[in-house]
């Protein structure tokens, strides 16, 4: 039971913090949906972005740690924008909250609920962890299946010039231009303007972090996705997590805040790891 529990903690953690063909001759010029330019496009696909103050969904969730299989968990994700992001994991059948992520602006707290224990992490330890320049306002537009610049709360018209857009094959692909050390790259699809893929790269290396979407289903009159396959790429062992989404909804009734209680015990995440190493 204590190595699953931490496999649902790091999981958490991490997750916490993700070809040119016959239609290019047709896009030489603008990447389009409907033959328009670029920056018709770009305007498109920021008016096709969800933008909902709030997500709620059930949650199907396999992390794969080591590459030597997942380990599966269900519960619930619950979002505010600009807030906090919840992953309530419970334990199977059951339906008992045994650990709790919360991503905030300050950080990620991960509570242990069986063991009361918990781990409480900045983004500057977290971006070194996952190699990829995260912070609370990237990491919910990854989970929001939204598009964003580094250091940047919203999108606007006025950001379009900061990224430049180019087709492959029936997508186009977004990059952001002054990226600094990182990369970032957004592909969607030409027809629809859906965001399909989200990449963060450390420039100069393999390290970097990989948030796909599919099986997209109305909601509000549009269109988010209900499966989310993330991938953290470079290291020696392949770290993967997988999201399954069902009942979504964009209510808002429920705490945005959780109180550690007294009586857990706090971990240090280097100590984690290391369990999880030795496992």
């Amino acid at each position: 039971m204590m190595k699953r529990i931490y496999i649902y903690l790091f999981g958490a953690v991490l997750l916490a913090f993700v070809s040119s063909c016959s239609s290019t001759k047709n896009m030489k010029k603008s990447v389009s949906i409907g033959n328009l330019s670029e920056t018709e496009y770009m305007t498109e696909v920021l008016n096709r972005a969800p933008a909902w103050d709030a997500l709620t969904a059930k949650m199907s969730m396999a992390v794969d740690l080591n590459g030597k299989g997942a380990t599966k968990i269900s519960g619930t994700i619950r979002m505010k924008r600009d807030e906090v992001i919840q992953l309530s994991l419970t334990a199977p059948f059951i339906g008992i909250e045994v650990a709790r992520a919360e991503i905030s602006p300050d950080g990620i707290l991960v509570m242990d609920r069986l063991n009361k224990r918990y781990v409480q992490v900045s983004f500057a330890e977290l971006k070194g962890l996952a190699k990829a320049d995260l912070d609370f306002h990237s990491l919910q537009a990854l989970f929001l299946n939204e598009i964003f610049l580094p250091g940047k709360t919203t999108l606007s018209a006025r950001d379009i010039s900061a990224f430049t857009v180019h087709p492959e094959n029936e997508h186009a692909v977004l990059e952001v231009k002054n990226g600094k050390k990182f990369a970032y790259r957004f592909r969607t699809t030409a027809d629809e303007g859906l965001l399909k893929e989200s990449h963060i790269g450390l420039a100069g290396t393999s390290y970097g972090l990989r948030w796909k979407y599919d099986k997209f289903r109305p909601l509000e009159k549009k269109q988010f996705p209900s499966h989310m396959f993330v991938s953290f790429e470079g290291g020696k062992k392949p770290v993967t997590a997988t999201f399954d989404f069902s009942r979504l909804s964009t209510g808002s009734d429920w705490e945005t805040h959780t109180d550690v209680p007294k009586k857990y015990d706090k971990v240090e995440l280097q100590d984690l790891l290391k369990q999880l190493i030795k496992k």
